[in-house]
C-alpha cells in the first residue's frame, strides 16, 4: 500500500473588507485587474516589470494538486487539456479532465485549492475581472491527484509522469509529507515521488515544491529529496512566514516567495494571497464568489512557478531557466544574490533580474 500524502493545507484565510485602494505600491495601477492593487505578491517578486520581455506566452504549468475550476472566467484560454487520477478502484489512467470535483461530481471545500494555485500562476491579466498571474499568458495544465484534500504517492507520481509526457514545461507540486517522513525517501523506502520527479527533469520539465507548513527546519518530501526547487514562504513584509519550514535541502534548490501572514488570529485579507477558487465558493470580504484569500507555502510555490514560465516562454531550456531562478533571488535584508541563508534559502524570487539574465 502506497504511503498517503497531504498538501500543504493553505492556512485558514482570515476575514477581511477588501478595498480596491492601493495597498502593494504603483505597480498595481498598471492593469485593469480590480484586486490588482492587493497583489503584493507580484510586486515583491518584480512580476509585472519582466512582462516586457515574456509574459510565459507558449510555457505550459502543470498544477498537479486537487484540479481545476475549468470554467472559471480568470482562467478562461489558459487551460490545456488535463488529467484526473483520483479514481474508482482499480482504473487504470486518467478517469477525468482536471475538473476540481472529481469523479463523484462533488466539489469538497478543500479542493478549492488547485484552483487558488491556477489562477497565483497565470490568471489572465488586465481583463477588467478579479486577479492577474505572475505569468499571465502562460498555460495551465489542471492534474487532479487529490481528493478532499489528500492523496497518494501513486497517483500523486502518474499525474506528474502524465504532465511530462503532455508537454508540461513546469510542474507545481504544492503538496507534502508530514515533517521527518524525508527519512523514508532519504533511505530509498519510497520513492514513488521523487522518481516521477526525475523522470519529468530528464523530459525538460522543472520541478518546484512546496517546503511545508509546520515552522520545522527542513523542506518536506517531496521537495527535500527529489531534485526539485523547495519554496519556503514570505509575508508582505519580506519576513520568513511564521508557519513555514525554512527551505533548506542537502542540493541548496531552495528559494522563498510570497506566501501570506497567515495569522491564526485573523486579519486582512490582502496579507494573505488573493486569487481564484471556483466559482461560488469565494467570499465577498476577500475578493467575491469567485476569489479568497489563503495563506502557505502552497501559495508560495505558484509564484516560482510563475517565474519559471516566464523564462520558459524567452525560449530557455529547463537548465537555463533553474539557474536563472536561483542565481537572482535576493536576500531581502542584505540586498545580496545567489548566496544562501537559513530563513530564505537562495532568496527570494525576483522575476525582473531572473528574464534579465542573458538567454543560452
Amino acid at each position: 500500500m502506497q504511503r498517503s500524502i497531504r498538501w500543504t493545507a493553505p492556512l485558514a484565510a482570515a476575514a477581511c473588507a477588501v478595498g480596491l485602494v492601493a495597498t502593494a505600491g504603483g505597480a498595481g495601477a498598471a492593469t485593469s485587474d480590480p484586486l490588482r492593487p492587493d497583489l503584493w505578491g507580484l510586486d515583491q517578486i518584480n512580476a509585472e516589470e519582466s512582462w516586457g520581455a515574456t509574459t510565459g506566452e507558449g510555457a505550459t504549468v502543470a498544477v498537479v494538486d486537487t484540479g481545476v475550476d475549468l470554467g472559471h472566467p480568470d482562467l478562461a484560454g489558459q487551460l490545456v487539456p488535463g488529467a484526473t487520477f483520483v479514481c474508482e478502484e482499480g482504473h487504470e489512467g486518467s478517469c477525468g479532465d482536471g475538473g476540481w470535483k472529481g469523479v463523484d461530481g462533488v466539489g469538497q471545500d478543500v479542493d478549492s485549492h488547485g484552483t487558488h494555485v491556477a489562477g497565483t500562476v497565470a490568471a489572465v491579466a488586465d481583463n477588467g475581472i478579479g486577479v492577474a498571474g505572475v505569468a499571465p499568458d502562460a498555460n495551465i495544465m489542471p492534474i487532479k491527484v487529490l481528493e478532499d484534500g489528500s492523496g497518494t504517492n501513486a497517483d500523486i507520481a502518474e499525474g506528474i509522469r502524465w504532465a511530462a509526457d503532455n508537454g508540461a514545461d513546469v510542474i507545481n507540486l504544492s503538496l507534502g509529507s508530514l515533517p521527518g517522513l524525508q527519512l523514508i525517501g532519504a533511505l530509498g523506502l519510497d520513492t514513488t515521488t521523487i522518481d516521477a520527479i526525475q523522470y519529468a527533469r530528464d523530459k525538460g520539465a522543472l520541478t518546484v515544491a512546496a517546503a511545508g507548513n509546520s515552522s520545522t527546519l527542513l523542506c518536506n518530501d517531496p521537495a527535500f529529496n527529489s531534485d526539485s526547487i523547495c519554496v519556503g514562504a514570505t509575508d508582505r513584509d519580506e519576513m520568513k512566514a511564521y508557519y513555514s519550514e525554512t527551505p533548506i535541502k542537502l542540493s541548496g534548490k531552495a528559494v522563498a516567495a510570497p506566501g501570506g501572514a497567515g495569522s491564526p488570529l485573523g486579519g486582512p485579507c490582502e496579507d494573505d494571497i488573493i486569487s481564484t477558487v471556483p466559482r461560488g465558493t469565494g467570499t465577498a470580504e476577500c475578493g467575491g464568489a469567485d476569489y479568497d484569500a489563503y495563506a502557505g507555502t502552497s501559495m508560495a510555490t505558484p509564484h516560482v512557478a510563475g517565474v519559471a514560465a516566464l523564462l520558459y516562454g524567452q525560449g530557455r531550456p529547463m537548465v537555463g531557466v533553474e539557474d536563472a531562478i536561483l542565481t537572482t533571488a535576493r536576500h531581502p535584508v542584505l540586498g545580496t544574490r545567489g548566496g544562501s541563508s537559513l530563513m530564505y534559502g537562495k532568496g527570494i524570487v525576483d522575476a525582473q533580474a531572473a528574464t534579465a539574465t542573458p538567454v543560452s
